[in-house]
């Protein structure tokens, strides 16, 4: 089995922010599979159903992002799942573009507070994870209204395309191609597209 984690803040104010690409994708595919996630449980948003043929829980935390390590622990308890090997954690990344994203198979916080969260609660940064990218804030700009900010609409395709490619890449790791994912999806999208 496998626990998806996508991250976000609750409530219809945070609603399509950049800080809740996490949310959005999982909504992504929950759709595209058919999974519902309505269950409250374990101070998270959860659905069960099959991907690539595996057993998967997909979860939106609703503890707030610096505490998304609470509900992604608890989960991982009672399931008795093992983060180093059945988690796959979504989250917003200011350093990439919108439209692109990045897969990792393990690495430090890099300065997000719900990863940071998840690395000291569960005790390990060596988890799967997508970077789902959402721009760099304006120069002079302040970080919390950006990620709290929505993506311009010139931007919103982009960002279908990053949830669309984040799904591809599930599958793909679920098949146990982690490796293929990295080498098709960590590439700069956008600007392949652009050029």
């Amino acid at each position: 089995m496998f626990l998806i984690v996508g991250l976000g803040n609750p409530g219809d104010k945070y609603e399509h922010t950049r800080h809740n690409a996490g949310f959005d994708t999982i909504d992504c595919l929950a759709d595209q599979y058919g999974i519902s996630i309505r269950e409250k449980k374990h101070k998270a948003l959860l659905g069960q159903g099959m991907i690539e043929g595996n057993k998967v829980i997909l979860a939106k935390p609703q503890t707030f992002m610096n505490l998304s390590g609470e509900a992604v622990a608890e989960i991982l308890n009672y399931y008795k799942m093992d983060p180093e090997t059945e988690l796959i954690v979504i989250f917003d990344d200011i350093s990439l573009d919108a439209g692109n994203i990045r897969i990792r198979k393990k690495g430090s916080a890099g300065g997000h507070n719900g990863i940071k969260n998840i690395i000291a609660m569960t005790g390990t940064q060596n988890f799967m994870r997508i970077k789902v990218g959402v721009g760099m804030k304006p120069a002079g700009g302040d970080l919390v209204a950006h990620v709290m900010g929505r993506l311009p609409k010139d931007e919103g395709e982009y960002f279908d395309l990053a949830k669309k490619n984040t799904c591809e890449a599930i599958a793909m790791i679920l098949r146990g191609e982690i490796d293929r994912a990295m080498n098709a999806y960590n590439k700069k999208v956008r600007e392949k597209e652009e050029a």
